[in-house]
């Protein structure tokens, strides 16, 4: 099914529901069409294309900053997670954060313990399997 397809009935949406469809849509787009370019990049052989092609994959990171910046503007929850997590320091754990850990720094501190900080998680946790399923996998 093409991105532009609405799930449900035009007649059924808000007019804002659909202006924001549009929206995430294009952004969609836009994130593909840096993804596109940063790889005929990489493929390249040609030094003066590829200087090329990379200018046109930051044009469109651009384009996709703009589109999610008009999506802020108008969606509360989004306004909010943006402010919160966009520029959050990289050595905080966001979902450390979002349950009080370490003060709401996002850190439990354990590097005071003599051990190895945690990676930072986004809140979704690993995606590693536990150390026993990983050597399984290996065998």
């Amino acid at each position: 099914m093409p991105r532009d397809a609405l799930h449900e009935s035009s007649s059924d949406l808000s007019p804002e529901t659909r202006e924001m469809h549009r929206a995430l849509a294009s952004l969609i787009e836009e994130l593909e069409a840096v993804d596109w370019y940063a790889q005929r990049v990489d493929a390249s052989h040609d030094a003066e294309l590829r200087r090329v092609l990379a200018h046109n994959r930051d044009e469109e990171k651009e384009h996709a900053c703009m589109t999610l910046e008009w999506i802020r503007r108008r969606d509360a929850t989004f306004d909010a997670l943006l402010r919160r997590l966009l520029f959050a320091p990289a050595s905080a754990s966001v979902g450390a954060a979002e349950h009080g850990d370490a003060g709401g720094n996002g850190r439990i501190d354990d590097e005071a313990n003599g051990r190895a900080p945690a990676e930072p998680t986004l809140g979704i946790g690993t995606l590693r399997g536990a150390p026993r399923e990983r050597e399984e996998e290996r065998s």
